[in-house]
């Protein structure tokens, strides 16, 4: 699993210059033979690797986020990477458990992240996120069961009014996140 992890990560052409300084800290990190998977909640290991999705509705340019519970933050769906586990094989896992769907990675993006972070997570058993984020196929005119222990609902934005959505209610992350998904939409690899 690390080779895998290891390729995926290095796969990743980094945005600017924070998802660059992240990449390398994550090679540094795999390389350094860390364990990459939580073994226990909440933060044991105090880092390790979770796989971010976003629905992406390509004819609306739009995204859908959750209310997210536990961090009170508007957030993508995802889920912790299990041990031996591919992280897009956690996006599958994942997109069926919290919304009762089967992935689709019929998207300009394919079955590869297109961005990565390293963020502090908030709350009670803080700990740090290696993120994937993948961007899955949706329709904003779908209507989605979800998992209620762990989102309140869910909403769909366009890019622009995630853009403007004040980033202390989102994951820190989204606003460069939403702005690589513009550039990679406008100049495809």
């Amino acid at each position: 699993m690390t080779a895998t992890v290891r390729d995926i990560v290095e796969r990743i052409v980094p945005f600017d210059s924070i998802e660059s300084e992240q990449v390398n800290d994550t090679l540094a990190w795999i390389d350094g033979g860390a364990q990459l998977c939580r073994i226990s909640k909440p933060n044991n290991p105090p880092k390790h690797l979770v796989s971010y999705f976003l629905l992406f509705d390509q004819k609306a340019r739009s995204v859908m986020l959750v209310d997210h519970i536990k961090s009170g933050l508007w957030l993508p769906n995802g889920g912790h990477v299990e041990p031996g586990e591919d992280p897009k094989t956690t996006v599958i896992r994942e997109a069926y458990e919290e919304l009762q769907i089967d992935a689709s990675f019929e998207t300009p993006f394919a079955d590869k992240p297109l961005f990565l972070t390293v963020t502090q997570t908030v709350g009670e058993g803080r700990h740090t996120d290696v993120s994937l984020w993948y961007v899955i196929a949706g329709s904003r005119h779908d209507t989605l069961s979800y998992d209620a222990s762990e989102m309140n609902g869910y909403k769909w934005l366009k890019f622009d009014e995630v853009l403007s959505t004040n980033i202390a209610d989102l994951d820190p992350c989204m606003h460069r996140f939403i702005k690589k998904m513009q550039d990679f939409l406008a100049n495809p690899q």
